[in-house]
């Protein structure tokens, strides 16, 4: 009965859940068409958010747009966070 399980929510297959780092910039190498047209959210802290640039579970950071500021070369400004990190699929959810 000493048995430890997460309650935070559903658990995912291996195979069905979300790499440990995701881009959105096509030039990044951590950039996946593929999953991202698919649709990945990602749950921050414990917050759903929508301006996630790029994540990395392992490491326990996000990457979230500000506003519309771009720098001079018209890529979205990032700040980097420290948290939890949670992504998944919309699509199973």
């Amino acid at each position: 009965m000493s048995e430890n399980s997460e309650t935070s929510g559903p658990q995912i297959p291996p195979d069905q859940a979300p790499p440990d780092r995701l881009c959105a910039d096509p030039k990044s190498p951590y950039h996946d068409a593929a999953l991202l047209e698919r649709g990945v959210g990602v749950r921050f802290n414990g917050v759903d958010k929508n301006n996630v640039e790029e994540y990395c579970v392992s490491e326990g950071w996000v990457r979230l747009t500000v506003g519309k500021t771009v720098d001079r070369h018209g890529n979205a400004m990032t700040v980097k966070y420290k948290g939890k990190v949670e992504p998944y699929f919309r699509d199973l959810t």
